[in-house]
């Protein structure tokens, strides 16, 4: 059996574009997106933590070290520059893939810099 689980998260992303006119994804600066294991086209998930807004697009390659979280398309009417952002990529893993799975945690800064990374996501205090 087959468990969709939690692949890869840049936790507290800060939006940076919205651009409503535009076919629809998320550019995302590629070192935040090697950084984190996803891929250029790869399905995120986007949680809004700034006013409740979840949806799903898909990632594309923004420009290294630049900090960009862009949500495009119709997306776009979902975030506001400065929102903070969960973007998760999740991935379908069997029994035996799963003994050793970890996912990967980025935690960002309002700047969209990085404060460290993680293997683990901390239960609530």
């Amino acid at each position: 059996m087959d468990l969709t689980m939690l692949k890869a998260k840049l936790h507290q992303a800060s939006v940076t574009h919205a651009v409503a006119d535009y076919e629809g994804s998320c550019a995302i600066s590629g070192d935040l997106l090697d950084l984190a294991g996803i891929l250029e086209y790869e399905q995120i998930h986007i949680y809004n933590v700034t006013n409740g807004e979840r949806f799903i697009t898909f990632a594309i390659r923004g420009e290294d070290l630049e900090g960009i979280i862009s949500v495009k398309g119709a997306a776009a009417l979902k975030v506001n520059v400065g929102d903070r952002l969960i973007i998760c990529a999740y991935a379908a893993l069997n029994s035996t893939e799963l003994t050793e799975f970890k996912p990967t945690v980025v935690y960002m800064k309002a700047d969209n810099s990085v404060s460290h990374t993680a293997n683990a996501v901390p239960l609530a205090e």
